[in-house]
């Protein structure tokens, strides 16, 4: 271990693309973002500010916002510089705080979006006592599981990835420092960190996921038991279709990256999948949210309405 030499920052590669597309590339990941933080945002203001949205539903919809903002805050920002830069040098320390958060704020979204699939069970199957079964007391318990849970994985991740020795090349073929890149830096002994990334994959991923499909499987058993008529088949998938919509672009692109070896996969492969999910999917929530829900459309209206009449009155003095 005297013999090694310790790195003191890394460089990121970022994304392989061709230098007569890089600036086009990064104005359309620059607008992706700017819409991801204005659309987000807009949905955490309407639910903290809107009495009429301050229900379960909405409650964990406002938490899944801030979290695609604090995602594609952690991400995007070192992804555009990659298309202006080509080599991003990262302190160390720097390295392991975005490690932390990109792991932080994945796991959390997973445990969410499983925590919203059973809302939306309780809320068809058993809707004579949901008020009582989602109570506020709840909600809020089960989100701060979600949050508790994945703040003491990402930082064991972050730890452990922190007192791995590194030496020879910093160079990492990412747009952020992720794990099983970091990993093939390392000339230390690497197992525990892969079994507490195959154990984190395990509950945080797959373990949600599978929660997310038992909730489906048993809202369409009830809904082929109970209910005959079409309407209230209508009822159910619209209550479901945003919800199932955002698990499928998440969940995708996750899943196809997770199960596939842990090590010696194309790291070009790794880094679209990431882009997937930590680029496109926060930017495509608020709008599938929204576009499919009534309640939200209309209160999002009536504040742009609101915002227009006071920039009018602000201009007529």
């Amino acid at each position: 271990m005297e013999n090694q030499t310790m790195v003191g920052q890394f460089i990121l590669l970022g994304l392989n693309i061709d230098l007569e597309l890089q600036y086009i590339i990064f104005v359309v990941f620059l607008l992706l973002y700017m819409a991801t933080l204005v659309g987000n945002g807009a949905i955490v203001i309407v639910v903290l500010t809107e009495p009429q949205l301050h229900g379960p539903m909405y409650y964990f919809l406002g938490n899944l916002s801030c979290l695609d903002i604090i995602l594609s805050t952690v991400t995007c920002p070192k992804m555009l510089q990659g298309f202006l830069i080509k080599y991003q040098p990262i302190s160390f320390n720097g390295c392991m705080v975005q490690l932390f958060f990109f792991y932080f704020m994945g796991a959390t979204e997973g445990i969410l979006l499983a925590i919203m699939a059973y809302d939306r069970y309780v809320a068809i199957c058993n809707p004579l006592r949901y008020t009582l079964i989602m109570k506020k007391e709840i909600c809020v318990l089960m989100v701060a599981i979600a949050w508790s849970s994945s703040f003491f994985q990402a930082l064991i991740h972050a730890v452990m990835a922190a007192r791995l020795p590194f030496c020879g090349s910093n160079q990492i073929e990412h747009f952020v420092c992720d794990i099983k890149p970091l990993l093939k830096l390392s000339c230390g002994n690497t197992h525990l960190n892969l079994i507490m990334l195959t154990v984190g994959t395990t509950c945080f991923v797959m373990g949600p996921f599978t929660f997310i499909l038992l909730s489906y499987i048993y809202i369409i058993i009830f809904l082929l038991l109970k209910v005959k008529s079409r309407s209230g088949w209508q009822k159910a998938f619209s209550t479901c279709g945003s919800h199932m919509t955002v698990v499928a672009l998440l969940y995708v692109p996750v899943l196809f990256n997770s199960i596939l070896p842990t090590m010696g996969t194309s790291s070009q492969h790794d880094v679209i999948t990431t882009v997937l999910y930590s680029a496109f999917t926060p930017v495509l929530n608020p709008f599938i949210y929204t576009l499919r829900n009534q309640k939200v459309k209309m209160i999002l209206k009536k504040l742009l309405k609101k915002l227009d009449f006071g920039k009018r009155i602000f201009w007529k003095k």
